[in-house]
């Protein structure tokens, strides 16, 4: 929850483009090469940084993660500028890759311990819904924080947000790894050992390697939603204050704290196709609405993804070895950052003839493509089932 205490979460793209920061506000084009050098990043660190999960401590990784990401929210907030705000995604990248895969594979290892694996996706959505309030709590403190010291205030509230993440991260509990993970031999044997199980179980397993697809896709939206107060500042119109669109981002919030919390209701993966086509026109209805109340649709919209997204993690974590969990998932993680890349460069090339409405319009089709596959494959199972 404390990691997404972030008071800057809801207004950063707006701060970026805000002239009175930096003399002369990015454009649409700098701020998606921005978010490309943050995938990038996250991109190059993903696997590296799953392999060190599953070879090393996963709750120290933990508690590296926010204290680097922690920096480059400080050097935004101390020096604003092109350059300090790269700097700063190169060192966000890295810390979400800390904990990309990280978190997962701590959390489903310390239930197969209690015997409790049925529970992830109950425990993740739960988690999930957490994050999301932190994000509630941190959008809660923007408006009054910008009111009170500007962006220099929501910065250095963010810095300090990070530093209570690390310690919340330091309580978590670890049950020792060493038996699956020899350490009898040098450490480039070990290292060696890690990736060959991880590589066995994606190539090997036909299902595996769905799963992960399915869970790199479910990830679109996400990516874009770096760029939803620009959404919320067009669906306001004239009244486009940054303490109204960060009450705006409340409310997608909201969503995915709903999406976390029914991922409770675990379905199987086949059945998941309907609710992402209404997901999808949801986004579509919400973000052509040319209204403030169109952001209820958006916030529905997301929450369902984020649901979907969990309930495809649960069934992926069940068919993957603790010896390499973390790196098996840190591949969905590069996934996740070539999808953010291809989206993050689709607006700043979009952005040249159409505005936010119209590119989250366009951003629901790929939900719409995987519903059609998702019934369609379960129609044709169901057909083999009854022959």
């Amino acid at each position: 929850m404390c990691t997404d205490l972030i008071p800057l979460y809801p207004v950063y793209a707006v701060m970026f483009t805000d002239r009175s920061v930096t003399g002369a506000g990015l454009s649409g084009a700098q701020l998606s090469a921005l978010f490309i050098i943050w995938s990038a990043t996250s991109f190059v660190a993903e696997i590296p940084s799953g392999v060190l999960a599953d070879r090393f401590s996963r709750r120290r990784l933990l508690i590296a993660s926010p204290l680097v990401t922690g920096c480059g929210f400080a050097l935004w907030t101390v020096a604003p500028s092109f350059l300090a705000f790269a700097a700063g995604f190169v060192l966000w990248g890295v810390g979400g890759s800390l904990r990309s895969g990280t978190a997962q594979a701590l959390l489903y290892d310390e239930l197969a311990v209690l015997g409790e694996e049925r529970s992830y996706a109950r425990v993740a959505g739960r988690v999930r819904a957490a994050e999301a309030v932190g994000v509630v709590a941190g959008t809660a403190l923007a408006a009054p924080l910008l009111a009170l010291g500007g962006y220099a205030a929501a910065g250095w509230a963010s810095v300090g947000a990070c530093v209570v993440a690390a310690g919340a991260a330091a309580a978590l509990p670890e049950v020792s790894r060493r038996a699956e993970v020899p350490d009898d031999e040098d450490d480039e044997t070990s290292w060696r050992t890690v990736i060959r199980d991880a590589r066995r179980y994606v190539s090997a397993q036909r299902a595996v390697r769905r799963l992960l697809g399915l869970v790199i896709v479910l990830t679109w939206v996400a990516a874009l939603d770096e760029y939803l107060p620009l959404l919320a500042e067009s669906l306001l119109g004239q009244d486009d204050s940054p303490s109204t669109i960060a009450l705006m981002m409340l409310v997608v919030s909201v969503g995915d704290i709903v999406g976390g919390l029914a991922a409770a209701h675990r379905v199987a993966v086949g059945k998941l196709g309907a609710p992402l086509a209404v997901a999808a026109a949801a986004l579509i209805v919400g973000a052509w609405s040319g209204h403030p109340a169109g952001i209820v649709a958006v916030a529905v919209a997301f929450g369902v993804f984020g649901w979907a997204l969990v309930i495809a993690d649960a069934a992926l974590q069940d068919r993957l070895s603790s010896a390499s969990r973390a790196t098996v998932t840190s591949v969905a993680g590069v996934g996740e950052e070539m999808v953010a890349i291809l989206a993050f460069g689709s607006w700043a090339l979009g952005s040249q003839w159409w505005g936010p409405a119209t590119l989250f319009a366009v951003a629901a089709v790929p939900y719409l493509v995987v519903s059609v596959v998702l019934v369609a494959r379960g129609a044709t199972t169901s057909r083999a089932a009854r022959r």
